[in-house]
């Protein structure tokens, strides 16, 4: 297991505060809007807290004509910002690697990990939204992005190891003295995180990441999953932390956490946003996912075409932790079982939720062992 971002059992990230409506497809009037000074209330907040990272979206466009992600900050520029405003949260960026050169990324990086005493972290994503991509002149292959990005990520470490100019030619690049300089300021190197929900992004995440994201459909098959992953990463000598994403409603009583999911992702569902998400996602599907290759490939499949399992305001994969304190320390307890070592954390409005998880869910799991309590470390990021 990494010690990236401390030594907590069971880690905790905030995934896509940069992005209105955050990372819930719903048309509930209090869903999160991102506004710049709500996003830097919320940092403060979880910084205090002990809250590991960050982790936000890359978006450049809207799921359709919905409010969902119809604005976002870019990620390079809210990590820098934030990092300068907090002490102790670590900072991811999102890269799609078509659209961001290995150059580019080793120097904002680097700049990124300077201004925070060492706390930045990247995610790099291949893609899947075509429509993106087409902002920006670039024409996304789906069936050879793991290739670009594998490819992408050696130039990148290359870059950041520092040492003599190079030139680097491949299917994908032709790079011509290449260089960068300052180099980060952590060692060996920052994070590096990876999604891999299909076994050919997996195969990917296994070579290039030091925390593995994967979707959670149930337990038996995310325990495998888990499995897979590690061993996947063995053979290529690495031992990375794997992580899901949750949507968590946390209430005094399970009844009103129910009702209150229930209130915000199946009568507010916003089905618009669900179905264009669903249709840019079938387009780009992985070669592994198309064919099945493994457990994870067909689960994918199966939930992108179910109907009802779950709430629709609910993003496919994403686990929902619904109930009291005691239940989300239950179930959280579980997922550590299982070889899980955290979570980013959605809500559906982080502001005004994400207090109360600090007030009643965090002792608990220190209580239960899975964290530690947190004391902000003297003079960080000053």
């Amino acid at each position: 297991m990494t010690t990236y971002f401390g030594n907590n059992k069971f880690k905790f990230g905030l995934f896509g505060i940069n992005c209105s409506g955050g990372c819930v497809l719903s048309e509930a009037p209090e869903r999160w809007n991102a506004d710049w000074d709500d996003v830097v209330k919320l940092a403060q907040m979880a910084d205090e807290a002990g809250v590991e990272f960050v982790l936000p979206i890359a978006r450049w466009r809207g799921l359709g004509e919905s409010f969902v992600w119809e604005k976002s900050f870019e990620t390079f520029t809210q990590a820098a910002a934030l990092g300068a405003l907090t002490k102790n949260l670590g900072m991811f960026v999102t890269a799609h690697v078509p659209l961001i050169t290995p150059a580019f990324a080793a120097k904002a990086i680097a700049t990124i990990d300077h201004v925070t005493k060492g706390r930045a972290g990247l995610n790099i994503v291949c893609g899947w939204n075509a429509d993106e991509f087409a902002m920006h002149g670039v024409t996304m292959d789906g069936d050879k992005r793991y290739e670009q990005g594998l490819d992408w990520y050696k130039v990148f470490m290359k870059l950041i190891g520092g040492g003599p100019d190079f030139d680097w030619d491949s299917e994908f690049y032709h790079f011509r003295n290449m260089t960068s300089n300052p180099l980060p300021v952590q060692k060996p190197h920052p994070p590096i995180m990876s999604a891999g929900s299909s076994s050919g992004g997996q195969a990917f995440a296994a070579q290039a990441s030091d925390i593995m994201f994967t979707t959670m459909h149930n337990y038996d098959t995310t325990r495998d999953t888990v499995t897979r992953l590690r061993a996947l990463a063995a053979e290529h000598g690495r031992r990375p932390d794997v992580y899901v994403q949750s949507l968590v409603v946390c209430r005094p009583t399970r009844k009103e956490a129910e009702e209150y999911y229930h209130y915000f992702a199946a009568e507010h569902a916003d089905a618009e946003s669900l179905a264009y998400f669903k249709r840019q996602k079938d387009a780009t599907l992985a070669k592994s996912t198309r064919s099945g290759d493994a457990a994870a490939d067909r689960a994918t499949v199966a939930r992108m075409r179910e109907t009802g399992e779950r709430y629709p305001g609910n993003f496919p994969g994403m686990n929902p932790i619904i109930g009291t304190p005691d239940d989300i320390v239950d179930e959280m307890t579980k997922m550590h079982g299982i070889g899980l070592n955290g979570c980013a954390l959605v809500f559906l409005n982080y502001l005004n939720e994400l207090p109360y998880f600090v007030q009643e869910a965090m002792p608990r799991l220190e209580r239960a062992g899975l964290r530690e309590k947190f004391v902000m470390p003297a003079g960080r990021g000053d």
